[in-house]
């Protein structure tokens, strides 16, 4: 947008390049890109020099999310979102501790208080038929080594070629479409045969990378699975999530009541813990497991902007539709310092358990110049609140006490050097462990729950300017004119 040349109202109040910059947190070039898009205006004041900014156009910008812009190296992209907030070792979804929600509600319960502010009891996701044969079909016509991440990866395109409604962003649209992804995406994966065998310490880590402590420093994991129900095609009824609402319903607290019996893992229209259990796992499911698998779902919804969030709504700023931003996730997710940090985790705590004590085992690994898995975090001094949420239910699990020891001796042995906390990922690995899951479960699980925090993400986007999430190059080549090469 052009600068104009008017005289200024006595009423109004001007800002000049700097002060707008020092408002927004950004740096004046910032302020100019922001001309350029047409999210501010300028314009020169009569005999002055430089442009001048509307105060309240630029507290407005400030309020939608306007950059702010550490000065020197390091600097980091922020952008304001009412989704979570990390505090002092807590981390709060809508201002509400995470570890309180997953201890009183179950995965569907909080995603739709996320999307919607409303806590629906008992509420339950379903897969349309043709969204559903569609990913089926996708998935089925994979190489049978195919990994999780490959067939929901496929799965999503699928969904989405099947939804002629997919370009229609309205919210409603894009809730209905989040309600039937998360378990069209579960529903396509398939379901582990009897006794086939749990991956061995070292089995598949070649290629897999050093993730680093955990998700530390890389971000975290998001993405849906989740299992079927049978509805109408498109956005036509199959959108619309059951809701039982009967007697308190059946939220999380059910789901760890001991004294009643686990799910039927064979129902495609019930909770959807149970549903991904048996994706996971040819173990039979406990009320304890189950609960401890939805708490994960429900503490892994979101965690601020990881890499794969940053990329949703970098594709929620073009307007992309929701099938496309869930690939969006998943493409940063399968980045080797993303993804592959709870699998690294997963193998180490197999291999203190075949070599009966982690000195050895934390040994090689320092030795290697490798990090610890499961172990640290940048964003919590302390212990990663989800991972002591986990660590407290998996003391109600008998079969998890062999990994949960093997875990605190790895915790132990690295404390006489550094006192380094656990993160998500050791307690993710304590469960998959525990109940005879792939080193990839972890992945998987956190690929299905962070779907349900991208959809977050980018309704608050969607209502943002588009294509706001487009910084600006610092060009560094060689200065033209050059010569033709």
């Amino acid at each position: 947008m052009t600068d104009h040349d008017v005289a200024q109202d006595p009423d109004e109040r001007r800002l000049s390049t700097r002060e707008a910059a020092d408002r927004l947190g950004v740096k004046p070039e910032t302020v100019y890109a922001y001309v350029s898009r047409g999210q501010l205006t300028s314009r020169r004041e009569s005999g002055g020099r430089g442009s001048t900014f509307d105060a309240r156009e630029v507290d407005a910008l400030a309020r939608r999310g306007g950059r702010r812009e550490p000065s020197g190296a390091g600097s980091e992209l922020a952008v304001r979102t009412g989704i979570t907030l990390i505090d002092r070792d807590h981390c709060y979804f809508r201002g509400v501790d995470t570890s309180e929600l997953a201890a009183h509600h179950s995965y569907e319960e909080v995603a739709e208080w996320l999307w919607t502010g409303e806590m629906r009891r008992g509420i339950r996701f379903t897969a349309p038929h043709d969204a559903l044969t569609a990913a089926r079909r996708a998935v089925d016509a994979l190489p049978a080594h195919t990994g999780p991440m490959d067939r929901l990866q496929v799965a999503v395109i699928a969904a989405a070629a099947a939804d002629p409604l997919r370009f229609d962003l309205s919210e409603r649209a894009v809730l209905d479409t989040a309600r039937t992804l998360i378990p069209t995406l579960v529903a396509a994966l398939p379901r582990r045969a009897a006794g086939r065998p749990p991956a061995r310490a070292g089995a598949g880590e070649a290629g897999a990378g050093e993730a680093g402590a955990g998700e530390a420093g890389a971000g975290q994991a998001g993405a849906g699975e989740a299992g079927a129900g049978q509805g109408s095609a498109g956005h036509a009824g199959a959108g619309e999530a059951t809701a039982e609402l009967g007697a308190g319903g059946q939220g999380a607290a059910e789901l760890g009541a001991a004294e009643k019996p686990a799910p039927e893992l064979g129902a495609e229209d019930g909770p959807l813990a149970p549903r991904l259990w048996s994706r996971l796992t040819s173990e039979p499911a406990d009320p304890p497991s189950l609960r401890v698998l939805d708490a994960a779902l429900v503490l892994l919804i979101d965690h601020d902007l990881a890499a794969s969030t940053l990329a949703v709504r970098v594709a929620a700023s073009a307007r992309a539709h929701p099938y496309a931003i869930v690939s969006a996730g998943f493409g940063a997710l399968d980045g080797a310092l993303h993804g592959a940090a709870s699998g690294l985790a997963h193998r180490m705590l197999l291999e203190v358990l075949d070599r009966g004590s982690a000195a050895a085992v934390v040994a090689d690994h320092l030795r290697a110049g490798r990090r610890v898995p499961g172990l640290g975090h940048p964003l919590y001094p302390g212990e990663d609140p989800r991972a002591r949420a986990l660590f407290a239910l998996l003391e109600d699990v008998p079969r998890a006490r062999p990994a949960l020891q093997a875990a605190r001796d790895v915790i132990t042995t690295t404390a006489r050097h550094k006192e380094w906390h656990a993160n998500v990922d050791l307690a993710l690995a304590v469960l998959t462990v525990a109940t005879g899951m792939l080193a990839e479960a972890g992945e998987t699980i956190f690929a299905v729950a962070r779907t349900a925090g991208w959809i977050a993400h980018a309704l608050e986007e969607y209502d943002e300017p588009p294509l706001r999430m487009r910084p600006s190059g610092q060009y560094s080549g060689p200065r033209p004119p050059q010569p033709l090469p």
